[in-house]
């Protein structure tokens, strides 16, 4: 695999565990808690946290290589990752509108790597 092809497989694991990072931050959000400090303070939020930081890291070591334009085409993967975890992981429906998103995002992904 070439330099810009490892980076850039780094940058889309950078992508989905900020995606998995939401999820949990979702995750967290759908619970009740007994105060507002418990709300910001509790091991998911914190985890999500921890996790969003890691994937700044590799976003910013891919970034060494990847070209800077490339960089917003592949984040948009995200969008694909969040909406797909949000179906098996939060049970949320996945409507027409929304997989003609999620096509026209992987076009747009796939038409902007050529």
């Amino acid at each position: 695999m070439s330099k810009i092809g490892g980076a850039v497989c780094l940058l889309l694991v950078s992508v989905f565990i900020s995606s998995v990072s939401q999820i949990l931050l979702k995750k967290a959000a759908d619970k009740t808690y007994k105060s507002a400090i418990r709300e910001y303070l509790n091991p998911l939020v914190i985890l999500a946290y921890m996790i969003f930081f890691i994937s700044m890291i590799l976003t910013m070591l891919s970034l060494r290589t990847v070209p800077l334009s490339m960089q917003p085409i592949l984040e948009s993967a995200g969008y694909i990752f969040v909406t797909v975890m949000g179906r098996f992981f939060l049970k949320e429906k996945v409507d027409k509108k929304k997989i003609t998103g999620i096509i026209l995002i992987f076009l747009g992904i796939l038409i902007f790597s050529l």
